[in-house]
């Protein structure tokens, strides 16, 4: 998670306002000390936190006839409301008109990630059925015509700039008039980095987008700049009208908050963030899912669009099985739950977004997870068909077997016996999941409709006997070990290189290892918010894809 430093800070703050016997102004006055101290040493703008501070004094004025735990839920959630605030403009950002010719144009400081950023975006509309090409209009940095050439060729995507041509408003007009002819959706222009003190390149700028028309002026702003940030943002809002805003490289800079609140200076939306050198490290940006991970509350709603996205909640096949008892979890099924897991992007991203796993993997650990996963994927590749649509039980007949999937996959023959201890919790999280599907609605069968969670099953009297079955449903003992919800942490922790499971945090109801039980009231506020989830609960990666 992106500045996880910030967000374990602010949850230090709010754990030790919400452990205090009695919440009175100093509690509440020693609370805006530190999340002020806190934005202070992420960088934030001292302007934008002195503000950010008096305004959640004012708000949590404490009320002595307030009862001690309301008071802590108002000043919780008067601080939450405030993060919110200091990264939203309350202004909605330019959205692209399918069948129109959308021209987007970015500008920036040189060596912002601007030229990365614009494949990155290309590539994203590109994967979602767009017609996207991109221009290269930046004459003034040298190799900046091969460094677009070179990641579009790689992204496939079309691309026009010149070796000869050095006026940028002469490119940049005639790529996009080629392109317009070509009927393509989305036009994206590069332009030339510059500084606020150059103010030639600043006029250039403006003249460019003069010619181009630009339907929306994306500014790019590198994580790392700090405090500067603000009057840089500032600057390029006063030329042109920047309308949408992309933060770079929050992957490796723990002083983001600098780029992040200079949203305030330029009145435009925050739309996207770039975490990392890959063209697929790049997410959406949504205030109040971004302030939610940061906390450690994580993005429930978040993950269930990734799974819609990726189509991956739509595995009717495996539902029915699941929650009508007319199969078994196969290890096909975990190899497809597998691939699900990639195609959701870094592991630590998506662990983020669900509420107590955010810290799970530590730093530096992402890639050695990633790589776990994908060692157990070439594993099971040396499977037979025969030996993908089993479970343990064709092992356990013949265990030579093992031998033969170790040489062929290169691996010694431990790795293959990780594989199979893998399988063990996913069977037991996949059954147990399958019956909450059915019990709330969801699979298409017996439950209810297209594998949708019945309303009706999860609210009132109804919704309360929902929920006490569905803790009859689990196993105590397996809640011990694997953590309040287990499934989850068992699942993660699978491809960490930690021991022991520890507790889910806010869903569990125990801290780091201390095996609490199913906290129900988490529990329930967390399915109810998830509305549309598929039958396999908040399982990540349950869905589509398959192994040909």
């Amino acid at each position: 998670m992106v500045l996880a430093d910030l967000g374990s800070k602010l949850t230090r703050a709010l754990q030790t306002m919400a452990a205090s016997s009695v919440i009175d102004d100093e509690v509440v006055s020693k609370l805006t000390s530190s999340i002020a101290m806190a934005l202070l040493q992420a960088d934030v703008d001292i302007r934008l936190v002195k503000q950010l501070q008096n305004n959640i004094k004012t708000a949590c004025a404490v009320d002595d006839t307030a009862a001690g735990a309301n008071k802590r839920k108002m000043i919780q959630s008067t601080v939450i409301k405030e993060l919110y605030k200091l990264l939203d403009p309350g202004v909605q950002p330019y959205v692209p008109k399918k069948g129109k010719c959308n021209v987007i144009m970015f500008v920036g400081l040189q060596g912002s990630g601007k030229t990365t950023s614009c494949t990155k975006f290309a590539y994203y509309y590109k994967r979602k059925g767009w017609k996207v090409c991109l221009v290269c209009a930046d004459t003034f940095r040298a190799g900046a015509f091969d460094q677009l050439k070179q990641n579009a060729t790689k992204a496939k995507i079309p691309f026009y700039g010149s070796y000869t041509e050095r006026d940028p408003v002469v490119v940049a007009e005639a790529g996009v008039e080629q392109f317009r002819a070509e009927k393509y959706e989305i036009i994206i222009v590069d332009t030339s980095g510059r500084h606020k003190q150059q103010a030639a390149l600043f006029e250039e700028m403006q003249e460019v987008a003069r010619v181009v028309a630009p339907d929306d002026i994306i500014f790019t702003m590198d994580s790392s700049i700090g405090q500067a940030a603000r009057d840089q943002a500032q600057a390029f809002k006063s030329s042109v009208p920047v309308g949408s805003v992309i933060i770079t490289k929050l992957d490796g800079h723990a002083k983001g908050g600098g780029a992040l609140s200079a949203v305030a200076a330029t009145q435009s939306p925050i739309i996207f963030i770039g975490t990392g050198e890959h063209i697929d490290d790049f997410e959406t940006f949504n205030a109040k899912s971004f302030v939610s991970r940061l906390l450690g509350m994580g993005d429930i709603s978040g993950l269930l669009t990734m799974f819609e996205e990726e189509k991956l909640l739509d595995q009717p096949e495996l539902i029915k099985k699941l929650t009508e008892g007319t199969g078994d979890f196969t290890f096909r099924d975990m190899y497809e739950q597998f691939q699900n897991l990639l195609k959701l992007g870094p592991l630590g991203k998506v662990m983020s977004m669900i509420p107590g796993l955010s810290n799970m993997i530590g730093p530096g650990k992402e890639k050695e997870s990633m790589a776990r996963i994908k060692r157990f994927m070439t594993i099971m590749d040396s499977f037979t068909a025969e030996e993908l649509d089993s479970t343990m039980k064709i092992f356990e007949a013949t265990p030579n077997r093992l031998v033969r999937i170790a040489r062929g996959a290169g691996v010694q023959l431990r790795h293959v016996h990780e594989v199979l201890e893998t399988y063990k919790p996913f069977k037991k999280v996949a059954s147990k999941m399958g019956g909450l599907a059915s019990l709330m609605g969801g699979g298409g069968g017996k439950g209810g409709p297209g594998g949708m969670i019945d309303p009706k099953k999860m609210t009132g009297r109804q919704g309360q006997a929902t929920m006490n079955k569905m803790a009859s449903m689990f196993d105590p003992r397996m809640l011990q070990q694997m953590g309040g919800m287990g499934g989850l942490t068992n699942m993660m922790k699978q491809f960490t290189s930690g021991g022991g499971f520890p507790g889910l945090g806010g869903l569990g109801g125990g801290g780091a290892g201390s095996g609490g039980g199913m906290d129900m009231e988490a529990l329930q506020q967390m399915m109810a918010g998830m509305g549309g989830m598929g039958g396999m609960g908040g399982m990540p990666g349950m869905g589509g894809g398959g192994r040909r």
